[in-house]
């Protein structure tokens, strides 16, 4: 019997929803415009089984690729490397969506997502602003990985977390840095060790499945 199969080894996989634009160039508040969020969210999908939601998730995209109804969607089409790569709910019509909420029943995915009300981040960067500080989107992003973390890692022997890219950095160490703080928040509020191996990688949602079926 293979070490992989005698260790219990939890997968997560985490990406974001909404974004954390609050103002534009001028430092007026965006909230309450067009096309700008009201809310930030992470969240984080436990797949009990990585390589069999693969292939479920990656069956529907090639169905609902081949089927006639989806031909002149522009998102399905190749060159423009949305659906036609990866599902993302930001790019998906409805109707893909609507599949896809569907199958994640059957992939047996456990989520849990952290919110954070945009318009209460306003009053925070203006009050920082205030004392020549600024609110950096990066530290918002982290707090939420603590807080979703914080009761998830002492449950296996070991995790491996995958994080959805944002812009161009992996932030290895920052996040890593994020997930000991969740585990030292977990000890501190239940008086035990949360100190099982856990690794932290990047990726694009097309490289693994499980960041397209988070939020």
């Amino acid at each position: 019997m293979s070490d992989e199969i005698k260790r219990n080894v939890h997968q997560y996989f985490v990406d974001e929803a909404g974004d954390l634009t609050l103002f534009n160039k001028k430092g007026q508040v965006l909230l309450g415009k067009e096309g700008v969020s009201n809310y930030f969210m992470v969240g984080v999908v436990h797949l009990p089984n990585p390589m069999e939601a693969c292939e479920k998730v990656e069956a529907l995209r090639r169905s609902l690729l081949a089927d006639p109804y989806f031909k002149g969607v522009p998102s399905m089409q190749p060159a423009a490397k949305k659906t036609a790569v990866a599902f993302h709910a930001k790019n998906d019509v409805p109707e893909v969506r609507r599949e896809v909420f569907k199958l994640l029943p059957q992939l047996g995915a456990k989520v849990i997502v952290a919110v954070r009300r945009k318009s209460v981040l306003v009053t925070e960067a203006q009050t920082l602003f205030r004392y020549g500080k600024k609110l950096k989107a990066d530290d918002v992003y982290d707090d939420l990985v603590k807080r979703i973390f914080k009761n998830l890692l002492h449950k296996a022997d070991e995790n491996r977390i995958v994080f959805a890219y944002r812009g161009t950095s992996d932030r290895k160490d920052a996040l890593q840095k994020a997930i000991i703080r969740a585990k030292e928040n977990f000890a501190a509020k239940w008086g035990i060790p949360s100190d099982k191996p856990t690794h932290v990688h990047s990726a694009f949602p097309a490289e693994f499945v499980g960041i397209a079926t988070v939020v």
